[in-house]
């Protein structure tokens, strides 16, 4: 007889676990960009778990921020807690599936924004090759443009901001259309290279934004289709609740903690691997390259938490089997080597 419980306690924990993420990432925002103190500065502070206490204790607001962190860690669980208690008739594919919708948003915006920066991003590196800035923008206008922070500050963000409200409202998550347009990159430059003698260093750029783009984006939604490669011999012999099982198992091991590794490592410190392009709008030394090495940083930070997210569903999915709860199926549509 199934416990009437267990479902709770399976959604609690995949729904948390992808809550937790998110304030995680958010939290790093407020730190390293607003200059709150983080819950770890706090316990330090309050010498608290074994931290050494800071020399300088916190002063003004900077306490009360740093419980405001902590609230939102806790709070999220509480909200979580509360929602499932009072839905608990909601099933385990439901919450799975707005994960799903959640994912399927991050990386659909995500589509947009390498889209639209990348395109204008490579018109402003070429008008400035050819000398034609100044001429079409001013002279003023031109120099801040030179400037990573300015261009990355208002240019590319505001175009991030309209790539999410595209993304709210398309369906389509682009990545054949991007494959395509790296293909019609890479072709443009091997005619200009040959034909016209043509080559500029923002136009292989270009090709690798997108590239690197088209590979950390796609990897939660090849998740959720199933479409990642498997190297096995047992999982295909395996019955259905058995193939449930090495999917819960391999999220739980592997799939989660790999996301969280990458989410610590990479924003932990300000000299971190994500952190650190990202706070200092860190560019390439190709001469008049595009200035977006900084965010191809940030397509870590894009492919942990959507990554995060998809293994969170991914968990319920597989665990509605388990639990034979109606209508759980298994998507085993991924290619055997």
């Amino acid at each position: 007889m199934q416990n009437s419980s267990l479902p709770v306690y399976l959604r609690i924990a995949a729904l948390s676990m992808a809550a937790l993420s998110v304030v995680y990432v958010a939290n790093n925002f407020l730190i390293f960009w607003l200059d709150w103190p983080g819950t770890n500065i706090l316990f330090a502070d309050l010498g608290w778990f074994g931290l050494e206490p800071l020399r300088n204790p916190l002063a003004g607001n900077l306490p009360l921020l740093g419980w405001l962190q902590v609230l939102f860690y806790v709070g999220a669980v509480a909200l979580i807690a509360f929602f499932v208690t009072r839905s608990q008739e909601r099933t385990l594919i439901k919450d799975s599936e707005f994960l799903d919708a959640i994912v399927k948003f991050i990386i659909r915006s995500a589509f947009w924004a390498v889209l639209f920066i990348g395109i204008v991003d490579m018109a402003i590196s070429f008008l400035r090759v050819e000398g034609l800035l100044v001429q079409t923008v001013g002279e003023e206008f031109a120099k801040e443009l030179g400037r990573s922070a300015y261009r990355g500050a208002y240019i590319h963000f505001p175009l991030l901001l309209l790539s999410f409200v595209i993304g709210y409202f398309t369906r389509t998550l682009g990545f054949i259309w991007l494959a395509l347009l790296i293909v019609i990159a890479e072709l443009m430059i091997v005619i200009t290279r040959f034909i016209f003698s043509y080559e500029q260093a923002f136009m292989g750029d270009l090709v690798r934004f997108w590239y690197a783009a088209l590979f950390l984006f796609a990897s939660a939604y090849t998740l959720i289709e199933e479409g990642h490669v498997r190297v096995d011999i047992l999982y295909t012999g395996f019955s259905e609740r058995g193939k449930a099982w090495s999917n819960v198992i391999g999220t739980l091991l592997l799939g989660l903690p790999l996301c969280w590794i990458i989410l610590t490592r990479g924003l932990w410190d300000k000299s971190n691997l994500i952190n650190a392009p990202l706070l200092t709008f860190e560019i390439s030394q190709s001469g008049y390259g595009l200035y977006v090495k900084y965010l191809m940083a940030g397509f870590l930070l894009v492919y942990a938490l959507s990554m995060m997210i998809q293994f969170a569903s991914y968990f319920l999915s597989n665990a509605a089997i388990l639990i034979r709860e109606p209508g759980a199926h298994s998507h085993d549509e991924h290619l055997v080597l």
